[in-house]
């Protein structure tokens, strides 16, 4: 009998805003693809999302007699997919005494596992517990989804006008328009998706993940650890990016060690340092504990939540946690936290009004023909509530 599997947020949902405000955990994308679709190709079956309340009109989940609940932060492999598929009624499965998954009558994962038959998982899993891990495993991530989903598949012919280094490890698909560019996968694999568009003198070297209708402009420099998602348009110099999709950089300036939402647009020259002049361990925001964290690594650029954007000439500093609907603009570096619907720079911030914001992101959004639903309004009206007590006007 087929399992129903429900993929749920963990603890690790708020030590991973701002980008788990408008979406659930498994909708999270790292590599190439979201959570949910690699733990749907590992079970070999479709998943729904147990998330937070006001999300769940939006991502809803179906429940049966019994559920198999697993917590998508844990990147699948067949070996954890095969044993949760073994799990049976009351049975959990657990790593370092954390829930992986656990087959259950209830309609919710639980809280805790004193009445489960415990199964400890041994072998080491990469997990995303914080935002930083976003970036710093979506180098691995990316080369194993490349593997999953190019395996018996032949790509689309290399154009001759490009420069490619190591062509066994680049994968075109159908509708790619790709000339002039050099292309290096010696050190990592460059998957192009459907009707990507890179322009001439692009210049990538691997790992690279392009989504379907990314566009690249010409005399783009694209480092490894990168993925573009899904009908996105970047330029200038990017290192270890990862942008979940429809988002805008279209032009010169530098982002690294950076992961940006949906919807977002970054103004033409705007830079975001990743490493301190001092080069010094950094400290990041954390929704979780409400203020600044230690973290053992010297790399660190811009996270910027969904439906968020920044003026021309934009500056950033080391390690800046940018909210939700926050709109950037001004000279000078504005401080290391933004909170969502924020409006303002380095002279300071006021609120951005609710209506303000909605206008501004159904103007960006029917550029590409997708409506902002009253769902997707309703999910924001509450991120906007949610966000006022770190707002200070």
């Amino acid at each position: 009998m087929p399992m129903n599997i429900l993929l749920f947020d963990g603890p690790e949902r708020n030590h991973l805003l701002p980008f788990t405000f408008v979406r659930p955990v498994a909708h999270l994308r790292i590599g190439i693809d979201q959570l949910i679709d690699k733990w749907e190709a590992f079970l070999k079956s479709s998943c729904t999302v147990f998330t937070q309340v006001y999300l769940r009109d939006k991502f809803p989940a179906a429940f049966e007699a019994l559920n198999t609940f697993v917590n998508p932060s844990y990147i699948p492999t067949a070996p954890l997919a095969t044993a949760i598929l073994k799990l049976r009624e009351n049975q959990a499965l657990h790593f370092k005494g954390q829930l992986i998954a656990c087959v259950s009558a209830e309609k919710q994962p639980p809280k805790d596992l004193a009445d489960f038959d415990l199964i400890e998982w041994k072998d080491e899993l990469l997990h995303l517990s914080s935002i930083t891990d976003l970036y710093t495993l979506n180098d691995v991530v990316l080369q194993q989804d490349f593997q999953r989903i190019t395996q018996g598949r032949t790509s689309a012919k290399i154009a001759t006008t490009n420069q490619v280094i190591s062509p066994e490890n680049i994968f075109i698909e159908a509708g790619a328009r790709v000339e002039y560019a050099t292309l290096n996968a010696a050190h990592g694999p460059i998957y192009i998706g459907k009707d990507v568009e890179i322009m001439e003198g692009s210049m990538l070297r691997g790992s690279i993940a392009l989504c379907r209708n990314t566009i690249v402009k010409m005399g783009a420099k694209i480092y490894g650890g990168t993925t573009i998602g899904p009908y996105s348009k970047v330029g200038g110099e990017l290192n270890n990016v990862l942008i979940f999709g429809y988002s805008n950089k279209g032009h010169d300036g530098f982002l690294g060690n950076a992961v940006i939402g949906e919807w977002c647009n970054i103004g033409a020259a705007t830079d975001a340092s990743n490493l301190k002049n001092s080069y010094s361990k950094l400290r990041v925001w954390n929704y979780e504990s409400e203020n600044f964290a230690k973290i053992e690594l010297q790399f660190c650029g811009l996270m910027m939540g969904d439906f968020s954007r920044c003026s021309i000439h934009s500056a950033f500093n080391t390690a800046t946690v940018v909210g939700v609907c926050a709109n950037l603009f001004g000279v000078g570096f504005p401080r290391t936290f933004i909170p969502s619907f924020s409006y303002g720079g380095a002279q300071g911030f006021k609120t951005n009004t609710f209506d303000k914001a909605m206008e501004a992101n159904e103007a960006m959004m029917e550029r590409k023909e997708i409506p902002l639903t009253a769902i997707d309004r309703t999910i924001l009206a509450h991120v906007f509530e949610l966000s006022s007590k770190w707002r200070k006007d």
